[in-house]
């Protein structure tokens, strides 16, 4: 009963993060078309740094206090990467089918589990390969006059993603999610710093509201993201990431009058089937 109630608690903090991610994706979309993506990502990691001052002042030096900081800096350049992808495929494609993009994640975590934790890829991990490749192939439709090359950065940003996942993993055994998302908006500010300065743009005071916006759900999409694995291993949280589909789907057509092209559904169904097998290959290794 116990691990029900915590895997309970770690689905609904998922679901919580994909809803902020998702509300994330909406504001960018609202401010692409006036800001560079560089910048955006600047203030959204500048500002998520701002909103953590005050717990670092409660808590002190002790709070940051890790034996991991290479494994944090890690976390934040592979992080800052996947989420420029991210940022630029929000602004760019339907706000739906860059939701869809991002569950390619799950079915790229084999690769980087063999890589570094010298896991064997099994089966199931391979059948979740090939089944999500040929869903990516669909949504790509390159035979198709609507090939957008948003589309290649959006499953690029999803791969990083599977490996900042990886790394999460790695570390919350033994850091705070607090911690977690305190060093990865640090060094991710640093990082995210140089880009932005080589094609700045200062952002108005309207767009400066929405960027503090931006921080704010983002900063709580990470800080459930890193509080959810702490209760349940991925493999059983790993469905619960598709509700920003289903968010993602309901805003989209809302708010946008965004539909989702019928080759885009089939792909879609083929990579969330890969996800889920690419999970039963995770259960099957442990």
């Amino acid at each position: 009963m116990m691990l029900d109630k915590r895997l309970l608690t770690g689905a609904l903090l998922i679901l919580g993060s994909e809803l902020f991610l998702v509300l994330s994706g909406m504001v960018i979309k609202q401010i692409s078309g006036d800001l560079p993506t560089e910048v955006i990502v600047f203030f959204r990691n500048a500002f998520g740094l701002v909103l953590l001052i005050p717990w670092f002042l409660k808590h002190g030096n002790q709070a940051i206090r890790t034996q991991l900081l290479r494994y944090h800096f890690m976390r934040a350049a592979v992080g800052v990467s996947a989420m420029s992808c991210l940022y630029y495929a929000w602004g760019h494609l339907p706000l739906a089918q860059a939701a869809l993009l991002k569950q390619t994640s799950p079915f790229f975590v084999p690769f980087f589990a063999f890589w570094w934790l010298n896991e064997r890829i099994n089966r199931y991990a391979i059948y979740a390969i090939l089944i999500g490749f040929v869903g990516v192939y669909i949504v790509l439709n390159p035979h198709g006059s609507d090939f957008n090359l948003a589309v290649l950065v959006a499953v690029l940003g999803a791969m990083l993603g599977a490996l900042a996942k990886v790394t999460v993993r790695r570390m919350v055994l033994s850091e705070s999610p607090q911690r977690i998302v305190f060093y990865f908006a640090l060094f991710s500010t640093m990082l995210a710093a140089v880009p932005a300065a080589i094609v700045w743009v200062m952002p108005n005071t309207h767009q400066f509201i929405w960027l503090l916006v931006l921080a704010m759900t983002s900063t709580a999409a990470q800080l459930m993201l890193s509080k959810g694995y702490a209760y349940a291993p991925a493999g059983q949280l790993g469905p619960f990431t598709y509700g920003s589909i289903l968010f993602a789907t309901l805003f989209g057509w809302w708010i946008w009058d965004e539909s989702v092209a019928i080759h885009t559904w089939l792909g879609v169904i083929l990579i969330v089937i890969a996800g889920f097998v690419a999970m039963q290959s995770r259960a099957k290794t442990l």
